[in-house]
């Protein structure tokens, strides 16, 4: 039986249903695996009191230190994530947070190996903690947790130097795999771990009874993700703005809302662009299900779940070249890949609807990626760390 210890910060809780949720998905995998006994510690970063009893962190304070989530033991440790450091001291808060749970843990759950599904800061945490311990450790690079942390002066010598000592390194994309290589990764270390896809929820319906739910009847483009600069939604809007007889949808939440909203209207095309706010991961089939294209200007990736989540409801894609897309967009039945602008999604978004594929051909380009696979995967990697050492 091989017992995995999996650490993430990036896990969802009571008050974020949507966040962490593919990491939560693989980890649900890897514990159904008949020769797999798993625990699960997802610690919460807050600031410092009273900063943590107000505002958004308060419900996070008071989240259960231990609970059952969807059947498996979850402990949601507190490690202090200080305001204005840029992640300098994360890392050494979440091991000294980490050191005393996981000697208690190991009374009764004597763990084989460290199973770090995020990058920062619970890579630096669990190669300490795995030398303490005297287990291997496993870090997988996402997107974000590379792109941002990894290159920051501050945190970017802590992400390098784990990626270094790790006993095994797993990245979302071949993309992925270079940009830790050339942080200075050991590449021969890192094996591409592509995300899963649920084939019976994601999958293709009706777009004319799917679009009536959102009161579309034309052309519909949805974009999904986190409110912020780097996912790009302006330059989907602005691409609208020269499509008139298009609608876009975008599902996400999060602090840039302002400044969309204000580019919508400067545009005038408060009629045909809406801002749905976050949607539930159990809902968003139906929206992709309506669309006739998922556009999405992400100024980096990794290899985003959405993608392959339209492909699997049969509706293709638009993105820039960026992270694994190529890995994704390998037909153009697919979509395309166009350059980061309003002209290259306009033009890109034009091609796609004029293709009108078979929804049944773009969903064969999520096939490739299921969860099966992924535990498959992960569990011959985790396993080969543990008889390794």
């Amino acid at each position: 039986m091989l017992r995995v210890l999996t650490l993430s910060t990036l896990f969802p809780d009571a008050t974020r249903r949507n966040f962490g949720v593919f990491v939560e998905r693989q980890t649900l995998g890897l514990a159904a695996h008949p020769d797999v006994e798993l625990r699960v510690v997802a610690p919460v970063g807050l600031p410092p009191f009273p900063l943590s009893r107000r505002g958004r962190h308060a419900a996070l304070a008071k989240l259960p230190l231990g609970e059952q989530w969807e059947g498996i033991d979850v402990y949601r440790a507190r490690f202090v994530a200080t305001p204005g450091t840029a992640g300098r001291f994360f890392a050494a808060s979440l091991t000294k947070a980490l050191a005393p749970l996981l000697t208690d843990l190991r009374r009764d759950f004597p763990f084989d190996v460290i199973d770090a599904s995020f990058f920062f800061p619970d890579g630096p945490a669990a190669v300490a903690l795995g030398k303490r311990f005297g287990v291997p450790v496993s870090i997988k690079a996402r997107g974000g947790d590379i792109h941002y942390w990894g290159r920051s002066t501050v945190t970017g010598g802590q992400v390098r130097r784990a990626g270094q000592a790790a006993d095994g390194l797993l990245a979302v994309s071949e993309a992925m795999k270079r940009d830790m290589a050339a942080l200075g990764m050991p590449a021969d270390h890192i094996r591409v771990h592509h995300t899963g896809v649920d084939l019976g929820q994601f999958a293709p319906r009706d777009r004319g009874v799917a679009k009536a739910l959102f009161n579309v009847s034309g052309p519909l483009v949805v974009s999904i993700g986190a409110l912020i600069e780097r996912k790009g939604h302006e330059v989907v809007i602005e691409a609208i703005a020269a499509l008139p007889n298009a609608t876009l949808i975008i599902a996400g939440e999060g602090a840039h809302r302002p400044v969309l909203e204000s580019r919508i209207a400067e545009l005038g095309v408060g009629d045909r662009v809406r801002l749905l706010g976050s949607v539930p991961h159990a809902e968003m089939a139906a929206l992709l299900g309506a669309a006739d294209v998922m556009a999405l200007a992400s100024a980096s990736e990794g290899l985003a779940n959405a993608w392959v989540e339209a492909l699997a409801c049969g509706t293709p894609i638009v993105v820039p070249d960026v992270g694994g897309a190529s890995e994704v967009v390998t037909e153009r039945a697919y979509g395309r890949m166009v350059g980061r602008s309003p002209a290259g999604f306009a033009s890109g978004i034009t091609a796609v609807l004029a293709d009108r594929t078979p929804a049944a051909k773009v969903r064969e380009g999520a096939e490739r990626f299921t969860w099966e696979a992924n535990t498959a995967a992960l569990y011959e990697h985790l396993a080969g760390l543990v008889q390794h050492r």
